[in-house]
This record gives structure tokens, sequence and C-alpha cells, in this order.
């Protein structure tokens, strides 16, 4: 019998590369611009990236589509477009794909969001990260608040009636009443799903190399629960740890990854992940832009690849998965890894000892304890 009889949905995310100026805590695979963005040779390195994806997914559909980076939204809606046609060309795309842009507010008006909605994006996921001017020029980003508020508005007057606005909290200096001054100003532009990350510094990053100061622990803590209970009382459902969406309006694509679903990766460092009849595998591709632009098409496009192992597979589905607020059913985690649940069974008996996951039989959920330490609890399964 093959290990997995049914194969879970399949997305696909595209890569861009560039942005304006790579911000200080970004650890992302970007590159500041110099001088104008190769779309066309882009787009056609794009499709030639695919192509070769193609031997790997046989006669499956995409459920989703996400353009990141990054900075999508640099790119024209003309070549999104011919993007998108290409995609279509290649593979089979779901009637209803929800099919998202990442954009900087310092990159876009009504017109060019008309345009993307034309090429066929139907949901957004706009950066502002802060509306507070000060804040944004210490985060390295190239809008201001007069920027951030013109973007959501010209999200709803190009006809957008599904978008997320992202916003960090825990920035250098930040009070709570700043952080909830953010959140109050994003409920109030009506979007349909918001992302509240907190700031944290990663290796590889101007603010690893010159840390700020940041609020302390207590501090931050009290800024996510603030900004639960101000969300919640807005309407917005808090399905996974930095995820907020109003009824209906939760990130499929992003779903697809925490439940351990497939995707292929195009674009430069773009990572994908394949289940077969027997084997999951991980690929990504080069992550410098001129390398993958003279190769893509090619095998020497792929940086690496990786065969997932039992532990592999368990500890990422983990990973993924615990993120997810109400957690997940038992049966799913058979399903996307292949394997009994007994296999967990040591480091779920010791999470529930810890009080960090809840149990019925049915489901597997992180308990309140369990959102607050989860890198405690996944680190029992990793």
């Amino acid at each position: 019998m093959p290990r997995f009889a049914i194969l879970p949905p399949l997305s696909l995310y595209v890569h861009f590369p560039w942005c304006v100026r790579k911000c200080p805590y970004c650890d992302f695979n970007s590159h500041a611009t110099r001088g104008a963005v190769p779309e066309r040779a882009y787009v056609d390195a794009l499709l030639r990236d695919l192509d070769t994806e193609l031997p790997t997914i046989e006669a499956r559909r995409i459920e989703t589509v996400f353009f990141g980076g990054g900075t999508p939204s640099l790119f024209s809606p003309e070549s999104i477009a011919s993007l998108l046609d290409g995609v279509r060309a290649h593979i089979a795309v779901a009637d209803d794909a929800e099919i998202t842009l990442e954009a900087n507010p310092g990159t876009v008006d009504v017109e060019r969001f008309k345009g993307f909605r034309d090429a066929g994006v139907n949901r957004l996921s706009i950066g502002i990260q802060s509306f507070d001017d000060e804040k944004l020029k210490i985060l390295g980003r190239i809008h201001g608040r007069d920027e951030a508020l013109r973007a959501a508005e010209a999200a709803h007057a190009a006809g957008f009636d599904n978008y997320n606005l992202d916003l960090m909290f825990g920035l250098p200096g930040q009070t709570l009443e700043q952080a909830m001054t953010d959140v109050r100003t994003a409920i109030a532009l009506q979007p349909t799903h918001l992302s509240a990350y907190q700031l944290t510094i990663e290796p590889n990053t101007l603010f690893h190399a010159r840390p700020p100061v940041l609020p302390d622990d207590d501090a931050i803590w009290d800024m996510q629960q603030a900004i639960q209970a101000e969300l919640a009382t807005a309407g917005f459902r808090q399905y996974e740890v930095s995820a907020y969406a109003k009824p209906g309006r939760a990130c499929r694509h992003n779903l697809n990854y925490w439940e351990f679903g497939d995707y292929l990766g195009i674009g430069a460092g773009a990572h994908g992940k394949l289940t077969n009849t027997a084997v999951i595998t991980r690929r990504w591709k080069r992550k410098h832009p001129e390398e993958y632009l003279a190769k893509a098409g090619t095998g020497s496009a792929i940086g690496g690849e990786q065969s997932l192992s039992a532990r592999d597979a368990l500890a990422e589905f983990m990973l993924n998965a615990l993120r997810l607020t109400n957690g997940f059913p038992t049966a799913l985690f058979t399903a996307r890894t292949g394997l009994s649940l007994d296999a967990a069974e040591a480091p779920l008996r010791e999470a529930r000892h810890r009080g960090l996951l809840a149990e019925d039989g049915v489901a597997i959920q992180p308990t309140e304890r369990g959102r607050r330490f989860l890198n405690n609890l996944v680190e029992l399964f990793v």
C-alpha cells in the first residue's frame, strides 16, 4: 500500500528577490535594486523554472498562488498578468484559487492596484509594519505613515475586498500605547485580515550585527495580549500565532503551509515541498538573482534537495501545525506525514504533562500556556 494514498493540496509560491532597500531586520532572500528590475527576463526565467517542476506533479492542480519577496509590487501589472497567463498555460489552476500579491506601500497607487486586480490577483498583503513615522525610520522602511494609509485606501478604491495588513510589535522603544495605536489605525482601515508579528532579531541581518534596544519580555507579552483582545473585539479571529481574520478570510495559502500541504517554489531562493506516494521531498533554488536568471530551467538552478526522514516529517509537521490556534485533527498527522501518531507519543505525553497541549482523541490543540511558550512546545518534537 502506498504511504500516501491521498496527496495534500498543492500551492504555488513565486519569489521576487528585489527591494528598493534592504530592511535591517529582514533575513529573507532580498536584494536592493541597482537600476531597473529585469522584469521580462525574470518572468521568462520563472516560467522555465516552472517547466522543470511539472514532471514532479503530474496532473495535480494549483489551489493557491502567493507572490512573495522581496517586493513583488515592484513588477508591473503587465508582468504579473503575463506570469499568471504563463502559469495557467503550464498547469491547471483552480477557478476559485486564492492569488495573493505582497505589496510595499512605497511602490503602489490605485491604478497599480487596479492593474494587479485585472491581472488576476484577488488578495493583497500590504507590508505596513507600523503607522509611526519614527518607528518606520528605525525599521528602514521606504514609506511613512501617509503612504501606509494611502496604500490601504488604494486597495479599497481598486476593488479589493480581501486584503491583509502586516504589522509588527515589540519595536525598538515601543510602548504599549504605541503598539495599540498601530492596531487601532489598522482596524479603522477595514482590512479582512491582519498579521501582527513580534519583531525578532535574526542572524545575518543588520539588527543582529547592531542590535537595537527592544522592550522586555513582559512588555511584549502585554502588547500581545492587548492586541489579541482588541482584534477579537473588532471581529477578527486569531487562527494562528500571528494571523487574525474576519470570518471566511483566513489566508488559504498560509493555511496550506501550516497544515503541511504541498507547494511548488519558483524564483531565486524559493523553497518547495512535494509529496508522492512514497516520500516527501524538499527542493530549493539558487538564491542569487543573477545566478538564478542564468540557470533557471536547468538542473543547475536547483540549490539543493532533501527527502524527509520520518523524524524530519514529524518535526516539520509539528513545527507548522502547532502554530494553529485550534491545533489539528489527529487524522491529519497521519495523512500528511505517513506516520502513526504513536511515533510522536513520547513528546506528546511530555507536552501534556507540562500543560502545553490538550488532546481529546479527535484533535490536538495547544493550551493557552502552550501558545505562550510555543518555542518550548515545538522543541519537544524537534
